[in-house]
């Protein structure tokens, strides 16, 4: 198994949002971003929305990588992006 699902509570329009586990007693951080694209229902055709979502993907910055579209609702749907740079992250304690 290589996922774990956690539920992340607030919706803003941008979350950054590190997590730290430890694989084999290796710990290390991983980041990821959510980002919310909103679009007016009303406004936007489907090709308009996806073209958007194309565009955000397209122009995001390289040192994250795409990870999930998530589910569209209404008037937005959320992206999410994994940083690719992974670092182990050593504790003092951790060390004897």
């Amino acid at each position: 198994m290589r996922e774990i699902v956690i539920q992340i509570p607030t919706r803003e329009a941008e979350q950054n949002i590190d997590i730290e586990v430890t694989i084999n007693g290796k710990k290390r951080k991983v980041r990821y971003r959510v980002e919310i694209i909103d679009f007016d229902e009303t406004k936007n055709s489907s090709e308009e929305k996806v073209e958007l979502i194309r565009r955000v993907i397209k122009e995001h910055d390289r040192d994250w990588q795409l990870m999930q579209i998530g589910a569209p609702l209404k008037d937005s749907i959320p992206i999410m992006f994994r940083q690719r740079a992974v670092k182990t992250v050593e504790h003092s304690e951790d060390k004897v």
